[in-house]
């Protein structure tokens, strides 16, 4: 079975801190002295932000996301650039929420990787790795309030990347997934349980490699980051 899903792809977080270093600092910023009636996201939906360290199959319905897509190596000048602008507007539309009574928690990072083409992930540089960064937004975030507080902070931080940002919304359905506990490098070898288990169940991968980041790679040692690993599958 051949997944074109980029190896490792758990490298990227840690570039997040080390090359970016803003990225919980902004979480920080926004969090401090907030209501606690606040939602939080990761508490509400609890089944999506978790998983056994073995193989587990589970169903997700739709889920609203913040998404820009782009390509090129984690820890890059455009992946840094593109992830800035998500957490940009995602703090604005946090913000905006707030002033009307609707406060809210910005959720973990998460992302949707491939390559293009046949060749094996393994094979292919990371400069041409593809990518989808992603947050995960409360149902009263619509697309209006989207695009009216998307407009404004890309004015206001003149940043018109922030116009790549799109609110989008899809369920992955059934699938596999897997905490992988410990170093970004030691990747593949959770993954591997994840595609044996899905030969000997007789599935088919049915999507995109996702990861979601529960760890901040800033405050956690590299044998205690967790990372949740998933794939769709039929």
């Amino acid at each position: 079975m051949k997944i074109n899903s980029p190896p490792h792809v758990g490298y990227a977080v840690a570039t997040i801190v080390v090359a970016a270093g803003y990225t919980f600092y902004w979480m920080a910023i926004f969090e401090e002295g907030v209501s606690m009636s606040k939602l939080d996201l990761v508490k509400k939906y609890r089944s999506y932000y978790t998983s056994k360290r073995v193989p587990e199959i589970m169903e997700f319905g739709m889920v609203s996301y913040l998404s820009i897509e782009g390509k090129g190596e984690p820890g890059g000048d455009v992946f840094i650039q593109k992830l800035k602008a998500l957490y940009s507007l995602a703090y604005g539309i946090k913000k905006r929420c707030k002033e009307q009574g609707y406060d809210f928690s910005v959720p973990r990072l998460e992302g949707l990787w491939w390559v293009d083409g046949e060749r094996p992930a393994f094979d292919v540089p990371r400069s041409e790795w593809c990518w989808k960064l992603l947050i995960r937004m409360p149902e009263f975030v619509t697309g209006e309030l989207m695009l009216f507080v998307q407009s404004e902070v890309a004015s206001k931080k003149k940043n018109e990347v922030i116009r790549e940002i799109a609110l989008k919304h899809f369920a992955e359905g059934k699938c596999i997934q897997i905490l992988h506990e410990g170093p970004y490098a030691d990747e593949s070898e959770t993954i591997e349980k994840l595609m044996d288990f899905i030969v000997d169940n007789d599935l088919c991968v049915n999507g995109l490699h996702h990861e979601i980041y529960l760890s901040d790679p800033g405050k956690t040692e590299p044998s205690k980051m967790k990372t949740l690993i998933r794939f769709p599958v039929i």
